[in-house]
């Protein structure tokens, strides 16, 4: 009887449990529509978190190694895979998972969701790649899907992610202006951003709208600052009471606010007294906007 292959990995023996090292079955031959990778590196994020705690679904249970994109080199290949070979180096982001995540020794892909490793770019970097070039796409692609000849603005641009959505944006045939750090400003002006603001500069909303065309504001944006995507909308042009703004956030981790409104119908209108009528009125008024009626300047039908 031949013994089972057996592999290291790190992850968790339950949702919410410590990380630590794994014995696992390696995988056996791929299925048809399957390639099996030898990881040579593998991505680290914020997402792996998710992960852990049972709060993002990749399709498997525990005990699970941990790792959502890897880089490595194909080891085997199903007998439907035509466009692979093995000993080709490829990166992936393989979601739903097939067997075990990629902080192992081997990984299962589908061979649709694998691509083949550009010579010149390092392991590491291969590794880190997937999941930050998805969420610049998916955001990208949300927000503005025919951005050629639109103003479009990248906040937090220093970053992976939205250094990755500037480019995306100026291939795609936008006019980008972005905000980053003044360590970074260059660098992004490098991915072809035509105006970089600090983003350190609290009037830098202002200055981005000054900058548009007609001084109405950005047509839409991405924001990859955490946390800050409030201040990013007040940078953009707002369209039937609304504004449009993607986070770089996958799916999973955040959804998109586009049609986020401004809370400015929140505030006393003139006239309120600070009595109690004064205050009533007010407070209806929250109410009122809570529900989405009767606020000026808005639209509560969804943006399309």
């Amino acid at each position: 009887m031949v013994a089972m292959r057996r592999m290291q990995a790190a992850g968790i023996d339950a949702f919410g449990g410590q990380v630590q090292m794994l014995e696992l079955a390696a995988p056996r031959s791929p299925a048809p529509d399957e390639v099996v990778i030898a990881v040579h590196a593998a991505g680290v994020g914020n997402w792996d978190e998710i992960v852990r705690l049972g709060n993002w679904d990749v399709g498997r249970q525990p005990p699970l190694a941990l790792g959502v994109e890897a880089a490595g080199v194909i080891d085997a290949v199903g007998e439907q895979v035509t466009t692979l070979a093995r000993g080709d180096e490829v990166l992936t982001h393989p979601l739903p998972l097939r067997q075990q995540g990629a902080w192992a020794e081997w990984l299962v892909a589908p061979a649709a969701l694998v691509a083949r490793k550009p010579a010149a770019v390092p392991w590491e970097t291969a590794a880190a790649f997937p999941v930050p070039a998805l969420t610049a796409d998916q955001a990208l692609t949300e927000v503005a899907p025919a951005p050629a000849g639109k103003w479009l603005l990248v906040h937090g641009a220093g970053g992976v992610t939205g250094g990755l959505a500037v480019q995306l944006a100026v291939a795609r045939e936008a006019t980008v202006v972005a905000t980053a750090g003044p360590t970074s400003s260059e660098r992004v002006r490098g991915y072809g951003a035509s105006l970089v603001f600090d983003y350190h500069d609290p009037d830098w909303p202002a200055r981005v709208r000054d900058a548009s065309p007609g001084g109405r504001g950005i047509a839409a944006a991405v924001n990859a600052a955490r946390g800050d995507a409030a201040t990013a909308l007040r940078a953009v042009e707002r369209r039937d009471g609304r504004e449009h703004l993607r986070p770089s956030r996958r799916r999973t981790l955040g959804r998109a606010r586009r049609g986020t409104r401004r809370r400015t119908a929140l505030a006393p209108r003139r006239g309120d007294s600070p009595t109690r009528g004064g205050r009533g009125r007010a407070q209806a008024r929250r109410r009122r906007w809570r529900r989405g009626r009767n606020r000026p300047g808005t639209r509560t039908k969804p943006v399309a």
